[in-house]
């Protein structure tokens, strides 16, 4: 059963008043979703895209449907610290962009020129190469700007575009250090970055898992008529319930196996993802039951960025 509660087509979606959000089919690694929020003759752009095309591309369409507004966006929120949310920032230089401090901090600490040489070695790195270059090869990360957040807050904070509420509320750490949801409840319209991941795998690169669960559940005790995520299409509050089951689901089975003993890439293989059989981007459970590992005992040695794509490719053929 599809979760989304609108057609997942590439491009701008209104959502009705003075509400949008930006869609990027099929919704896989690095395909983000953004939005817009207007009103008054204001505009509040929620996050920005993999590169600086991409972000180009989406602002000229919320220009075309908000000529005045839009022309002149006087704020944008990261949700996160993610590139495929933040590496167009400065093709909107000029407004204020408020993150948490967290978020800033991750920010501050890890160039977008990272990614970018790590792509250039892609084809000397073998396996994990060649799932780099299926996964992010056809985003432009060269001369990218990093244009760092203006304002930072921690817990939550209310700001306004043109007379609207909208609340700011850090989740993280779970996906990120300093995930946050953007809530505006006149509208019962929320963009949550990616704490949801609609018809795909979620990532948990940070943890705790119980801090991501616990931001389902809030969204589910809110009244929301639609909600962004920040991978997959437009959902409600069925697509929260899934995102909630499968953190759920994949904590209780690792937490089966690490207490058997068994490793972290034999944990991933023996559990069974048929549920989810439907969903994109499987092979992120490697990095799931490995955070999940650390969690459960800290002395867990962290896998580098390179060891996960290299078990996370070998995970993608064999389950192919």
């Amino acid at each position: 059963m599809s979760l989304g509660i609108k057609p997942f087509t590439h491009g701008l979606h209104d959502l009705g008043a003075g509400g949008y959000a930006w869609l990027q089919p099929d919704g896989g690694w690095g395909w983000s979703n953004a939005g817009l929020i207007v009103d008054g003759g204001e505009a509040l752009l929620v996050d920005t895209l993999f590169d600086v095309r991409l972000t180009g591309e989406m602002l000229k369409a919320m220009r075309r449907a908000e000529p005045h507004a839009a022309a002149n966006i006087e704020t944008l929120v990261n949700t996160h610290a993610n590139g495929d949310h933040c590496n167009g920032n400065e093709l909107v230089a000029d407004a204020e962009i408020i993150s948490s401090t967290a978020t800033a901090e991750e920010l501050a600490a890890e160039s977008p020129e990272r990614l970018a040489e790590m792509m250039r070695r892609a084809p000397e790195m073998g396996a994990a190469g060649e799932f780099l270059q299926r996964c992010f090869g056809v985003f432009d990360f060269e001369n990218i700007q990093q244009t760092l957040p203006t304002r930072t807050f921690e817990g939550e904070l209310g700001i306004r575009c043109g007379a609207k509420d909208v609340t700011l509320t850090q989740v993280g750490p779970c996906h990120t250090r300093g995930d946050i949801l953007v809530h505006v409840p006149a509208d019962k319209l929320m963009f949550t970055g990616d704490i949801l991941f609609i018809e795909g795998h979620p990532i948990l690169w940070v943890g705790p898992v119980g801090n991501w669960i616990d931001a389902c559940n809030l969204m589910l005790n809110l009244e929301l008529d639609a909600i962004v995520p920040g991978h997959g299409p437009i959902t409600d509050q069925r697509g929260v319930r899934a995102m909630r089951d499968y953190l759920v689901y994949v904590r209780d089975e690792a937490r089966k196996r690490f207490d058997a003993g068994l490793s972290p890439f034999d944990a991933v293989m023996d559990i069974s993802m048929a549920d989810y059989d439907s969903w994109g981007d499987g092979e992120r459970i490697v990095v799931n039951v490995a955070t999940l590992y650390r969690e459960f005992d800290p002395t867990t040695p962290a896998p580098g960025p390179g060891e996960l794509f290299s078990l996370m490719a070998r995970v993608a053929k064999e389950r192919r």
